[in-house]
């Protein structure tokens, strides 16, 4: 399948990058969000993220002009017919998502792949609210997207072979990131095994034994990470890492995903990481560390 305009459904921060990525690749972007407000908000913070990398002479000033061009923003789910694949990157909330993909069960011809960016989520459940859950399956980009050369292709029950191939190709050789095969179970390989990390790092915060930074400069030192796990939580958005690790609990019964005790605080607080400003630590409105 020739892949050359793709729709982008959220402007979050992943939908940013997600659709920054694809631009940069040469593709062409459609980026919906609900309002135009929001919409504008999340064009200027790809923007915004374009002008950091002029700075430090990753890209050209006809670059940042080039991938901008390819990127069009879109309030109406009608005009995404034209794609060739449609990304969802919404909030980690099964009915809006199965929402999402209902409407663009009505304006997507069938042979328009449907995938969904979601960490936990069951695609099974997301195709039931289609009328061809063959053509639904899992992309689950890591933060951050263009730094990140992994993509987890998660199938559902009824995801067809056809669509998981021409995904594989499109991750493989269009954005040119490895694309892993994962089968549906709770958080797949990627989000079970970084919350759990990110889970002990705040127990092993609330009990004291070590500050924010030094648990993080421990890792990120350490084990090479690039973030480390409390400014990964931030990053990630509390309230998302919540519910990962309270869907997870549910699935599994296992005490391990049960969310710390600082987690659930900091989350009714509205402490909800760079999205809010402050999390385990401080942000500027661009998402950098204050």
């Amino acid at each position: 399948m020739n892949f050359k305009k793709i729709g982008v459904i959220g402007g979050g921060t992943m939908g940013q990058g997600i659709a920054e990525m694809l631009a940069a690749k040469g593709l062409d972007v459609m980026l919906v969000e609900k309002t135009e407000e929001r919409l504008d908000y999340s064009y200027d913070m790809i923007e915004t993220s374009l002008d950091k990398q002029l700075e430090k002479w990753a890209i050209t000033q006809a670059e940042k002009k080039l991938i901008l061009g390819r990127i069009q923003k879109v309030t109406h789910f009608a005009e995404l017919s034209s794609c060739d694949m449609v990304i969802e990157t919404i909030i980690e909330d099964l009915e809006a998502k199965q929402k999402v993909f209902h409407q663009l069960d009505q304006v997507c011809p069938s042979h328009i792949i449907l995938a969904s960016n979601t960490s936990t989520l069951s695609l099974t459940e997301l195709a039931s609210s289609t009328m061809y859950p063959e053509r639904v399956i899992g992309m689950h980009f890591i933060y951050p997207v263009a730094k990140v050369d992994l993509v987890e292709i998660v199938r559902g029950l009824k995801t067809s072979d056809k669509t998981f191939e021409d995904t594989k190709a499109f991750v493989d050789e269009v954005v040119e990131k490895k694309g892993v095969m994962i089968y549906e179970s709770p958080g797949f390989v990627t989000s079970r095994l970084i919350c759990l990390l990110i889970n002990e790092a705040m127990h092993v915060l609330q009990e004291g034994v070590a500050s924010p930074q030094d648990i993080d400069d421990a890792m990120r030192i350490g084990y090479q990470f690039q973030y480390g796990p409390l400014e990964m939580a931030d990053r990630f958005g509390l309230d998302s890492v919540q519910a990962a690790l309270e869907r997870m609990f549910r699935e599994y019964g296992e005490l391990k995903y049960r969310p710390s005790t600082i987690l659930k605080k900091m989350v009714r607080a509205g402490q909800l990481g760079m999205k809010s400003g402050e999390g385990f630590f401080k942000y500027d409105k661009d998402g950098d560390r204050i």
